[in-house]
């Protein structure tokens, strides 16, 4: 039985419920990260005694869940897409710009499915927008290989957003501080693909890079779609 089929104790003197605790956990999450939350400091967040949480939630874990479901509600749009294309690519900004605002969703994304009515509501506005579009195997592994992008470039903009907060230092003053011992290993002639990276690329920002990666994918998903089935992928050369 998931947390969401298990009732709720009956109302007691002081006012708890599961929107509170989640709510506080949400807010201590916002603050600190996920490693900031736990029964005992939710409770204390509420002013209860820690025992009292335990008929509502029974782990840590079970709460994770809750607290996930909670701010899934945020990446769900309030009108559907008017296809699958733009479907996916709207909600893909939409769980991005809801890891900026809770940071700790990153790293809970991309494990077992979140139950909640609210996860489960953004996964079927995502297979909605593909009725009638392709066989049931496709369009599954199309919305993993999407998600698969959107949980990495995420997580590797959170983790570099937390790297900045640890070391004090931007992107580029880090690049500038990390400039000699670049160029001296590049200097050696081992690495001439970096080199040329370096010294050649175009530096973007994460929104655009976000952007473009994100609409290679679909274009790729465009054309598996677009093939007749049973038709055999090829790459061009």
């Amino acid at each position: 039985m998931t947390v969401w089929d298990r009732p709720e104790p009956p109302a007691r003197p002081a006012p708890l419920d599961r929107g509170r605790i989640v709510a506080a956990a949400v807010a201590l999450a916002d603050e600190g990260g996920l490693e900031a939350v736990s029964l005992r400091k939710v409770a204390a967040r509420l002013d209860a005694g820690p025992m009292r949480l335990y008929g509502y939630i029974s782990t840590k874990e079970e709460l994770f869940d809750l607290m996930v479901d909670e701010v899934y509600a945020e990446i769900l749009p309030e009108e559907p897409p008017g296809d699958w294309r733009e479907a996916l690519r709207v909600l893909a900004h939409r769980t991005r710009q809801t890891c900026h605002r809770h940071e700790w969703l990153a790293d809970l994304l991309g494990g077992r499915p979140s139950l909640g009515p609210n996860a489960l509501a953004v996964t079927e506005a995502t297979l909605a927008a593909f009725d009638g579009v392709a066989d049931l195997d496709t369009v599954t592994r199309a919305v993993e290989v999407v998600n698969a992008y959107v949980i990495g470039a995420i997580r590797r903009e959170i983790a570099n957003l937390r790297a900045e907060r640890a070391t004090g230092l931007s992107d580029r003053e880090w690049q500038r501080a990390s400039g000699p011992h670049v160029m001296r290993m590049l200097a050696t002639g081992r690495f001439p693909a970096l080199a040329k990276v370096v010294h050649d690329g175009t530096e973007v920002d994460a929104d655009v890079s976000f952007a473009t990666g994100l609409d290679w994918i679909l274009d790729t998903v465009a054309a598996k779609l677009a093939r007749p089935a049973g038709e055999p992928f090829r790459i061009s050369r």
